[in-house]
């Protein structure tokens, strides 16, 4: 078994080693890093000795960080080493390792939008579709809220009534999201759990969108990570991100960013209070998320054509039209969950 793991700003960490009955073997650790004293990385190996090949991520860095105590390491830490460990098992996996499908859609409902997402990361997590990217398009305006958030106290139902604005309920936590036709980017990423083996929920999300902000920079736009789970610019806020674990083993991770937004229809709509922006520096939501738009110049298309541009150069990505069978289950699953009062209603 081989592994390697180049850490972010650091060094390379290579391991391998054979397993028997379940353990490793004749583990070897070696890399570009630096550590001291020399004989640390004899104890480093030996920690590796014998260490059953189902161990937890966590148990695994303590057994090394045990053995690595008193030595200075240089380009690379105790839980690297067990990454590396974990893809050399086949337990972890890189961006490299997965061929990457978008799936094209074309406008769908919100009701169907947020089935499609749960179909589309079960499909993912049980090995009976490639990882995928998808764009969505929506065929009507509509408010998203979050899992865990109280439907009256986020939506103005009357007013979303008044604008003919759908108002759903997403399987992932986070907040409230304001979507128009064109006037929003929405992505989501369906990976299985392997890709964020070792990675902590927060570091997680900025490692699934760190191929955003290159995009994002190359169209002109200085984008960062905004922890937990923010995409912004030194304007404003951009967009979101909110994530979804399935017990099968899969990631559901989507974005949506504002590309124009009707700041007047959007605060009629969300009751966005006071102490939601208490820590954020600025009275009003609309203030502060500044759209792609003003910020690039750019056509909604061309924003698009340059994320998908980065996404296939960085890892590859083949077009794939939604066959039938996944969105007639999408649908079904539309009508029986999330187009039931009693799945929006679950935090009254």
């Amino acid at each position: 078994m081989r592994g390697e793991r180049k850490v972010p700003g650091g060094k390379l960490v290579r391991v391998t080693a054979r397993v028997e009955e379940g353990r490793l073997v004749d583990a070897v650790l070696s890399g570009d890093f630096f550590l001291e004293p020399d004989e640390a990385l004899e104890r480093i190996r030996g920690a590796l000795e014998g260490v059953p090949v189902d161990l937890p991520f966590d148990a695994l860095t303590a057994r090394i960080a045990e053995s690595a105590d008193g030595a200075v390491l240089l380009g690379f830490a105790p839980r690297d080493v067990a990454l590396t460990v974990l893809r050399a098992l086949g337990r972890a996996t890189t961006w490299d390792d997965h061929d990457f499908e978008l799936v094209e859609t074309g406008p769908i409902g919100p009701a169907v939008q947020m089935a499609l997402d749960e179909v589309l990361a079960r499909q993912v997590a049980e090995g009976r579709r490639r990882p995928s990217l998808r764009i969505w398009d929506w065929a009507s305006s509509a408010v998203i809220i979050g899992s865990y958030q109280s439907l009256t106290n986020e939506v103005d139902l009357d007013a979303a009534a008044r604008h003919g604005i759908e108002v759903v309920r997403r399987i992932s936590g986070g907040g409230a999201m304001f979507v128009e036709p064109g006037n929003t980017i929405t992505y989501s990423l369906y990976v299985p759990d392997t890709l964020v083996a070792g990675l902590s929920f927060a570091e997680s999300y900025a490692f699934l969108d760190a191929w955003v902000l290159r995009a994002l920079r190359g169209l002109g736009v200085e984008a960062s990570y905004v922890p937990l789970n923010d995409i912004a610019s030194p304007l404003g806020k951009i967009g979101g991100a909110a994530q979804k674990r399935l017990a099968a083993g899969g990631v559901l991770h989507h974005v949506t960013m504002a590309y124009d937004i009707d700041a007047e229809k959007m605060q009629q709509v969300l009751r966005i209070g006071r102490e939601k922006l208490s820590d954020k520096g600025v009275r009003s939501a609309a203030k502060r998320v500044d759209p792609m738009r003003a910020q690039t110049g750019l056509e909604r298309e061309k924003v698009v054509e340059g994320l998908l541009e980065e996404f296939e150069a960085s890892y590859g990505l083949r077009r794939v039209p939604l066959d039938a069978a996944t969105l007639a289950e999408a649908q079904r699953l539309a009508g029986t969950k999330f187009s039931d009062p009693a799945w929006l209603t679950r935090v009254p």
